[in-house]
């Protein structure tokens, strides 16, 4: 649970993944041979329909006009990273590009100009280049690739030949430029290493080499938590952060020596977290000093360090004990603003704004009058606006808030506008919504923008896709509830669609107005099935008081505007087949799908479930982010079981017999992959049609191009099994 190209034709290499169908392993397929007899009481008793062809070599995005498919969701590049240049003349941007031979993205670095003119590709190498940052003349990019085995800084002006700038002996990341030439980059680096006479990028190096020696055994010892976070297994580094001086070369100065913690934060910071004073003589950067109690802790603070590593870093932000992040100065420098959070232990209490006199002043809450958390946010060039995007009522908007007192207006509706940057008085963003993937915009500060990009507009206007639709009912406790449908392109009229009943993750988070690569509505339209989507209580963008409603109810009211949220859309959607519905989710949503199995069969004729929680007394002493389940549930375990039990799935087991996909990943440490395998096991043991689908190489997420086909393949393959039968008799 978390709170982010030419065709090709290609075999797709799937030995190393396994479809477990109630009787043994076989090799991935859409679908598997038919299940067994479903038990007497299962709603789709009279059995699946034929089973669909095997899965075969395909071409990304299929030449002429077509439904959306997952063919189409590899084809599509994607943009990323904007930075504009100094002279606000230019945008430089990562651009990912699908590689099936290789089964992985490949990223580079273009340019355009702001005028529209180009896009011009600065790099080709084999390996990908990320974090493209623009040097004070506008002309030179600085960037990361890959240099003799580790990540390193390139350089390159437009038309030349990338060459490396830095040959450390480790992996560097997360790299900012100042005007004055100096870089800030992080490096994982063990801490026994601070005080090496060699530094601790060689010493890191060195001892690294020395623990991979074969003679040494395989035996690792933790002394604290995290053993593991993500989808990594600590080895005792910490990512930490250093500056360089690109002209003058030495040693690089160890800005956050002494920090027990990240710089930038695991798994998901970046260089949001960090920023140059004014002067130029230092940096402020974000940071979890926690120590032992990092799994349980939030409490992230802001540090000020000297840049010629002077005098330790000293915490700015000691007297809130929750989240403080996103440091930026005003123009004129005499502010320091960022967002911060009031509840201690909570990653989805609302981000407000906070302005800091610097160097010296009381700080003030900006928007503490504003129910909506600030995701990012971009100063005015005269200071007087802050530009501020945030989750509101299912779209992600751009607003203008004023410094003076805090009012937000919105300036631009999403979709989903993020990445903002100002340059004089223009806004450059990325924007996407249901219907189309991230594309560069302009805007004046009027909020009246145009698209600047057309990377995908060809292949967008190739694939049909389905029209979304917002829609709203009374749920728990009368409450105003909102969800979203989509209609499958193509729908005859008086036809009706079966239906793919979607249920987000977090539980904070949103199926909102906006593309995703991962759990796209578009992929199950484009295959006739009608997508429904409920922003249930717990759900980000309709205030705080809705958000913090699903603590230690995760199986109530939830529950009940799923239930409402289902019968309105049927009500309202004569279109809808309410006969032939799958329920769908992933994370906290693969948990309700779980509890769904136990608590209201009717009306699904399946479920599918993607790393789901089964059993939450496990799931607590096996997770790593501990301060997850304890807000969730008001304490630890031991203190709270009865909160922990109260909406465990694996206490009704014996409800269960819906069909069900269970599919896991083998690096998902958030949610173990024992939790999917005893889902299966519970299913198998009840005598419910099953099936466990297994990524070893897959964390949270999918991520993989051929692992995402593979996925699309069976869930769609899944549900062509149990709806596209005859509805069972009434």
């Amino acid at each position: 649970m978390v709170r982010v190209r030419p065709r090709l034709r290609t075999i797709l290499g799937l030995t190393t993944l396994a479809v477990a169908c109630g009787g043994g392993r076989e090799r991935v397929v859409r679908d598997c041979p038919p299940a067994a007899a479903p038990a007497p009481e299962t709603p789709a008793a009279e059995g699946p329909a034929a089973a669909p062809a095997p899965f075969v070599d395909q071409v990304i995005a299929p030449a002429g006009q077509h439904p959306f498919s997952v063919l189409d969701l590899l084809a599509f590049d994607r943009i990323s990273d904007p930075q504009v240049a100094p002279n606000g003349k230019k945008v430089a941007f990562v651009l990912r590009k699908t590689d099936l031979e290789n089964n992985r993205g490949r990223s580079d670095i273009y340019v355009m100009g702001i005028d529209g003119s180009g896009p011009i590709q600065v790099t080709t190498d084999p390996d990908s280049e990320s974090s493209p940052r623009w040097a004070a003349d506008s002309e030179t990019l600085y960037f990361l690739g890959k240099h003799e085995g580790t990540q390193q800084v390139f350089r390159a002006a437009i038309g030349e030949t990338p060459k490396p700038v830095t040959s450390f002996p480790v992996d560097i990341g997360a790299i900012s430029l100042d005007e004055g030439g100096h870089l800030l980059f992080s490096a994982e680096v063990f801490p026994e290493c601070d005080v090496a006479p060699e530094g601790p990028l060689a010493c890191t190096a060195a001892l690294a080499k020395d623990r991979a020696r074969k003679d040494r055994g395989t035996g690792t010892v933790f002394n604290r938590l995290f053993v593991r976070h993500w989808d990594e297994w600590e080895d005792g580094r910490r990512a930490q952060l250093f500056a360089w001086s690109i002209s003058g070369g030495g040693k690089p100065v160890h800005l956050s020596r002494g920090i027990d913690g990240d710089v930038p934060s695991k798994p998901f910071g970046g260089t949001e977290e960090m920023t140059f004073t004014p002067d130029g003589q230092g940096v402020v950067f974000a940071a979890r000093v926690a120590g032992q109690s990092e799994p349980w802790s939030t409490n992230f603070d802001l540090f000020y360090a000297p840049l010629d590593g002077s005098a330790a870093p000293k915490n700015l932000t000691a007297g809130n004990l929750a989240w403080d992040t996103r440091p930026a100065f005003s123009p004129d420098g005499k502010t320091l603003a960022y967002v911060a959070m009031a509840r201690p232990g909570y990653e989805a209490d609302r981000f407000s704004l906070v302005l800091r006199p610097w160097p010296e002043g009381q700080p003030k809450i900006l928007t503490g009058g504003w129910d909506r958390s600030v995701e990012e946010f971009q100063w005015s060039g005269d200071g007087k606006t802050i530009y501020a995007a945030a989750d509101d009522g299912g779209r992600l908007s751009l607003f203008a808030v004023d410094v003076a007192d805090g009012a937000a207006r919105e300036l631009i509706r999403g979709g989903a506008v993020h990445d903002v940057q100002r340059f004089g008085d223009r806004l450059l963003f990325l924007r996407n919504d249901l219907s189309h993937p991230d594309e560069l915009y302009v805007a004046g500060l009027d909020g009246k923008a145009e698209q600047l990009s057309h990377v995908n507009d060809a292949k967008v206007a190739a694939a049909d896709f389905g029209v979304a639709e917002q829609f709203s009912f009374p749920g728990h406790k009368n409450e105003t509830v909102h969800g979203w449908v989509v209609r499958p392109p193509g729908l005859a009229e008086g036809a009706k669609a079966p239906v793919a009943f979607l249920i987000h993750g977090g539980p904070q988070g949103s199926f909102s107005d906006r593309w995703s690569y991962r759990w796209n509505p578009q992929t199950y339209a484009g295959a006739g099935y009608a997508a429904v989507m409920i922003d249930f209580h717990g759900s980000t963008g309709y205030g705080q008081a809705f958000t913090d409603a699903i603590q230690d109810d995760w199986g109530g009211g939830p529950l009940v505007d799923l239930q409402k949220g289902l019968a309105a859309a049927l009500a309202r959607y004569p279109w809808l087949d309410g006969d032939r519905v799958c329920a769908l989710g992933a994370s906290y949503g693969g948990f309700m799908v779980n509890w769904i199995a136990g608590q209201w069969q009717a009306p699904f004729r399946c479920l599918v479930n993607h790393d789901g929680v089964f059993d939450n007394r496990m799931m607590y002493y096996a997770t790593e982010e501990l301060w997850f389940p304890e807000w969730e549930h008001r304490g630890p375990y031991w203190q709270t079981a009865k909160q922990h039990e109260a909406h465990n799935p694996a206490n009704y087991v014996d409800r269960w017999r819906v069909p069900m996909l269970v599919i896991h990943g083998g690096k998902d440490f958030r949610i173990p992959e024992t939790q999917g395998i005893a889902t299966f096991t519970a299913l198998q043991r009840r005598g419910v049609p099953s099936r466990f689908l297994y990524f070893p190489d897959e964390n949270h997420w999918v991520l993989k191009p051929v692992n995402s086909k593979v996925w699309h393949d069976n869930v769609l393959g899944w549900l062509d099994t149990w709806l596209r039968a005859p509805a069972p008799a009434k």
